[in-house]
């Protein structure tokens, strides 16, 4: 999300980053309900490809040994080429070591976005988990994707992952 933050600073590109669905939802039914999230991407998603607007940043935490996370994202890229057939994708992977992220699970930034998250404890309980039980990042050459780039993270500032992104892929 902070990346994607800052890479609209400096790009004509919106963010609609993960937990712009999951924390309505949250708060209208009282819990995770993951058929009104996905909904509520799907109209984001309908409505942004039918818009005109040049272009989105999505954030999702992709499992990859999860057939369905691959099908979500191929999903996703649909709706958008029904709308505009010319659109063009690209996918950045960030990754970061554990430590580091636990860090910037109780960033202020992160806490003030991600309601859900404030229960600091259930919250990198979530991540210890997450690692546990899904592969979150992808193996060498495993992302059949053109326009893909892997980015570190770690010893990176935001603002230093949005300008490598930008740069890039020339946005």
């Amino acid at each position: 999300m902070t990346v994607g933050q800052e890479l609209m600073k400096i790009t004509d590109l919106r963010l609609f980053h993960n937990h712009m669905a999951i924390e309505p939802v949250i708060e209208i039914f009282g819990g995770f309900y993951g058929a009104a999230i996905n909904r509520l991407r799907e109209v984001v998603f309908e409505e942004f490809a039918s818009s005109g607007l040049y272009g989105m940043i999505f954030t999702y935490m992709w499992a990859f040994d999860m057939p369905s996370d691959w099908a979500y994202i191929e999903h996703v890229k649909n709706i958008f080429k029904e709308r505009c057939p010319d659109v063009e994708f690209y996918y950045v992977e960030l990754v970061a070591a554990r430590d580091v992220r636990m860090q910037r699970n109780v960033s202020e930034n992160r806490l003030k976005n991600k309601a859900s998250k404030r229960d600091i404890a259930a919250s990198n309980q979530r991540v210890i988990n997450d690692d546990a039980r899904y592969r979150l990042e992808s193996h060498e050459g495993e992302i059949p994707f053109e326009n893909y780039i892997k980015i570190d993270n770690t010893h990176l500032s935001p603002e230093d992952a949005a300008r490598q992104i930008k740069t890039y892929f020339d946005l």
